[in-house]
């Protein structure tokens, strides 16, 4: 295949204009296995490793290629050698798990992020605000996909609900597995576009892949009947190329979606919130005493979702949370720098003497 059925376009190659004279090659990751990447180049597939200049200088995880990241590579016969990253035009992105303050890319270089949540008992009004956050921090158009909707008897019930969270965002409904739906999706996936498939285990994202490629390329796992939830079909990224010239990035199921964004992203997120807070009587309104609070009359009134509002709140906490434990990094690293730069000092002197 070539390098624009794979999105190749003049930023990129203005990007690679100071590699392009000197032996380089370029390609996009298709696969992230450990410590090795598949490339997919104007050639054959092949497997590539960073340099050792790219993993002394790298700071953190997503200073590492991700997959549908354009990369500068020499070519070898037996492994080749990534040298750099081009620049990326948008990302999905969220906190790597545990303690450690570090970004995890999910996917990069992605023009749609499809939010793919099942209309059976999946179906999770506050996950979706939390994937719509991270999705608008990307960079990307999101676009949720309800799918399973031969699961669902209450549909028109779940459509209002969606609606409520923000009206700007297209939503679709489906039934991959009756290839019902599907042709309203494709101008997502024209020639040398890229979308992302972001979603909970089970929710249909590789029968949606399946039926978009004509052919089960991907394994599927049935739900688990107690509690429907999924199954982990699919168990690293991969970049998948569409019959058509399109570019889906398929994602495995994320049990836990830590957030990796910033006030203002909130904000915007839940700008009918954010309305609200600007109509107290007070600037400094905590909305939970304080006389004239427009949120209070709101939820009091309904016309603010208690349980959203609740969800809105958790999440200020966590980005409140994400940005001391920055700080906090920021500052051990300054001082671990300040260290290394005392001894090479005191190397100095005592070499002097």
């Amino acid at each position: 295949m070539g390098l624009l059925e794979l999105g190749w376009n003049e930023q990129l190659e203005s990007a690679f204009e100071l590699y392009k004279d000197h032996g380089y090659s370029v390609g996009r990751v298709v696969i992230e296995h450990k410590n090795v990447y598949t490339v997919y180049t104007e050639g054959t597939p092949l497997l590539a490793e960073i340099s050792g200049k790219m993993n002394y200088c790298a700071r953190g995880r997503s200073d590492y290629p991700a997959v549908g990241d354009w990369v500068v590579l020499k070519e070898n016969t037996d492994i080749s050698i990534i040298h750099s990253i081009l620049p990326r035009k948008s990302k999905f992105s969220r906190k790597t798990a545990g303690d450690i303050f570090d970004e995890q890319i999910v996917a990069s270089n992605i023009d749609t992020v499809f939010l793919v949540t099942s209309l059976n008992n999946d179906f999770n009004l506050r996950k979706l605000e939390r994937y719509l956050l991270l999705s608008k921090e990307s960079g990307a158009n999101p676009v949720i996909i309800l799918s399973k909707a031969d699961l669902c008897s209450n549909i028109d019930e779940k459509i209002k609900e969606i609606q409520g969270l923000d009206s700007s965002v297209p939503f679709h409904i489906i039934s991959a597995l009756h290839n019902e739906g599907i042709e309203p999706l494709m101008p997502y996936m024209s020639n040398g576009l890229t979308v992302a498939l972001i979603g909970s285990s089970g929710v249909g994202k590789s029968t949606l892949i399946n039926s978009l490629l004509g052919e089960e390329y991907l394994k599927v796992n049935s739900v688990r009947d107690s509690d429907h939830k999924g199954r982990h079909t699919t168990t690293h990224r991969e970049l998948v190329v569409l019959p058509n010239g399109g570019v889906l990035i398929d994602t495995p199921g994320m049990r836990e979606l830590q957030l990796w964004s910033s006030e203002e992203g909130l904000n915007s997120s839940f700008d009918d919130i954010d309305r609200l807070m600007k109509q107290c009587r007070y600037n400094d309104c905590t909305h939970m005493v304080e006389p004239g609070c427009a949120v209070k009359e709101a939820l009091a009134t309904n016309k603010l979702d208690k349980k959203r509002y609740e969800n809105y709140k958790k999440m200020k906490r966590e980005l409140e949370r994400l940005a001391l434990k920055e700080k906090e990094q920021l500052k051990a690293a300054q001082r671990a720098s300040g260290k290394k730069h005392s001894k090479f000092f005191d190397g100095l002197k005592q070499r002097r003497k």
